[in-house]
């Protein structure tokens, strides 16, 4: 009999004690096998010290904020990053999606939609596209070239002239959507809902940001924004 598997770590860094333990227990429910830090640094010791599948941030932490912890670990990791907010228009969620998280949630929040939010992330740290037309599910992906852009939808493996680009499941996910859609215009609302499942009610500047990000990484002049609606990915 196969072992089960071990169950999705999550790092949560969180300076409201009430909150961290409610949280943290609520999570451990769904099955997650959690860490909890009150302040940024000891966050950041706990990311370097083990290996997590997906951390979730406060923006406000004493001693280094979320922002700051973002930055950092995304120094050196892809890890996904959800952060949480409790100013949801102000400009904490601009400052964290710049900094490199996926996504983003605004406190006060209920515990499955931070659940939601949470497994939404990992299906995209383990996103597989699906086959084209007429093409079975175990057929090896494709390989598609832009240019000097390069995307192994089968690897998962992205090279801009030779050389590997290294991109967060989110950011990914995004550049495979386009890819998928060459010359065609993607509305914000498509790519909220293909990208980040999300319905009417989401939030626009996730995905202009998020473009901004990968633009930065696999040239600037490959996604062309199309005013009033939405982006077009340049054949």
């Amino acid at each position: 009999m196969s072992s089960p598997e071990p169950p999705v770590r999550v790092l949560l860094v969180e300076d409201d004690d009430l909150m961290r333990r409610s949280f943290t227990i609520a999570l451990e429910r769904y099955g997650y096998g959690m860490k909890a830090a009150a302040d940024g640094l000891t966050g950041l010791e706990l990311f370097r010290e083990e290996a997590f599948d997906l951390l979730v941030l406060d923006v406000m932490l004493p001693g280094l904020d979320g922002i700051g912890l973002c930055r950092k670990v995304r120094e050196t990791s892809l890890v996904p990053i959800l952060m949480m907010s409790a100013r949801g228009d102000g400009l904490d969620v601009v400052a964290g999606l710049e900094a490199g998280a996926d996504d983003y949630v605004v406190k006060p929040v209920d515990t499955y939609v931070l659940v939601a939010r949470i497994r939404s992330l990992l299906r995209r740290a383990t996103y597989a596209p699906a086959p084209p037309p007429g093409r079975s599910a175990d057929t090896e992906g494709e390989v598609l070239v832009f240019g000097d852009l390069t995307i192994d939808t089968g690897g998962l493996e992205v090279s801009l002239a030779g050389s590997p680009v290294a991109l967060t499941p989110t950011e990914l996910r995004l550049l495979l959507e386009f890819a998928a859609h060459p010359g065609i215009v993607l509305e914000r609302h498509t790519l909220l809902r293909e990208v980040w499942e999300y319905g009417w009610d989401g939030d626009s500047r996730v995905v202009d940001l998020c473009v901004q990000r990968l633009r930065g990484k696999v040239g600037r002049d490959r996604i062309e924004t199309v005013r009033g609606f939405g982006y077009k990915f340049r054949r």
